[in-house]
């Protein structure tokens, strides 16, 4: 009975550390370790065999016992943290270590050792028993007792976001990035691959500071975002019906396409930012597939993107990363975790694409 206890501490030790329970699982497979022991000097003493002879020398025993008692008292210290029937089990189990010494020094009295498997044969019972329905129904149904004393963890001292940083599955959120957009400011946002800088194309000023931002090169082009290919349709650019039907298969997506500038842009929204946008001659647009961001669009119109990342370094695939290395130059980063992609979209030509 007793090699079967340890068998099934053994078990809950695992399942523990399964559930990422550091402490109850070390608890319970030193509890396995001494229970075996225990239980395994028990059998040899019913079968008539001497101690010494059957292991050669009973200080290992004794040893072990007084090892048991020492690391006990550390698991006993810590249960006291967490509910009291942790706290009386390995209290029992001390005792139980002390059964275990007297046993290799030929001194336990029956009636003690009965009396201590007896308590702590009903402490595991209920906790068991405790544990079980607490965790199918999700209430205390059965108590399992407040720690006698809790850790106050010291208050974060960090200092604050060096920009305003709300959560993208807020609407509030949604509201405050598309809120400083619409009134010029620069901010950090998701894409359907890494983060980006965004600008209103309705403020040049805007876009003039994403370079700055970036160290960005003049010469090198920004392109524009829109939310759906309707849009698009709306402003009648002069794309062709291979473009069309090239463009209904890739958006929304991660797939930027290079196509001739002219004053439909301006029908698009984009505003007093048409020269800061594309080249001369050609723009880059792209229909992202990401929800946030194509209702943020919707609500400032087409947002003149760039990869949030300092000239020259790798692209930000965390919220975090375009905090620590631009936060402090923008106005507002919208938080969505991390990216799904780790490198920035795919860029076409697409100005001769009949040809």
């Amino acid at each position: 009975l007793i090699l079967v206890g340890g068998f099934v501490q053994l078990l809950a030790g695992f399942l523990a550390f399964r559930k990422y329970d550091h402490l109850g699982g070390a608890a319970f497979l030193t509890f396995s370790a001494l229970w075996s022991s225990y239980g395994a000097t028990r059998i040899i003493a019913a079968a008539h065999l001497s101690l010494q002879n059957a292991t050669g020398k009973s200080e290992g025993f004794t040893a072990g016992s007084v090892a048991f008692l020492v690391l006990n008292t550390f698991l006993m210290v810590l249960a006291s943290s967490l509910n009291v029937v942790l706290l009386c089990v390995t209290l029992a189990m001390e005792l139980l270590a002390v059964c275990f010494l007297l046993f290799t020094l030929e001194n336990l009295p029956l009636l003690f050792e009965t009396v201590m498997l007896s308590i702590f044969s009903i402490i595991c019972f209920y906790g068991a028993t405790a544990s079980l329905a607490n965790s199918m129904f999700g209430k205390d149904l059965m108590m399992m007792g407040p720690p006698l004393f809790t850790v106050e963890r010291l208050k974060d001292t960090e200092d604050p976001p060096p920009c305003i940083c709300p959560k993208s599955h807020r609407t509030s959120g949604l509201r405050t990035i598309a809120d400083l957009l619409n009134t010029g400011a620069v901010c950090g946002v998701p894409t359907d691959t890494v983060y980006a800088l965004a600008a209103s194309c309705k403020h040049p000023q805007a876009i003039e500071k994403v370079y700055r931002i970036k160290d960005r090169p003049q010469e090198k082009p920004i392109c524009i975002f829109i939310s759906n290919l309707d849009q698009l349709r709306a402003a009648a650019p002069p794309i062709s019906p291979l473009l069309w039907e090239f463009m209904e298969h890739v958006y929304p997506g991660g797939i930027g396409c290079i196509i001739k500038k002219g004053e439909w842009l301006k029908k698009l929204g984009v505003g007093a930012g048409y020269s800061r946008v594309g080249t001369q001659d050609s723009i880059m647009i792209r229909v992202p597939d990401l929800t946030v961001l194509v209702h943020l669009i919707d609500m400032t119109g087409p947002l003149a993107i760039t990869s949030a990342n300092p000239s020259g370094e790798v692209d930000s695939t965390h919220h975090d990363m375009v905090i620590s290395r631009l936060g402090h130059k923008l106005e507002g980063v919208l938080c969505d975790g991390e990216s799904d992609e780790v490198v920035a979209s795919t860029v076409v030509n697409c100005t001769k694409i009949d040809e």
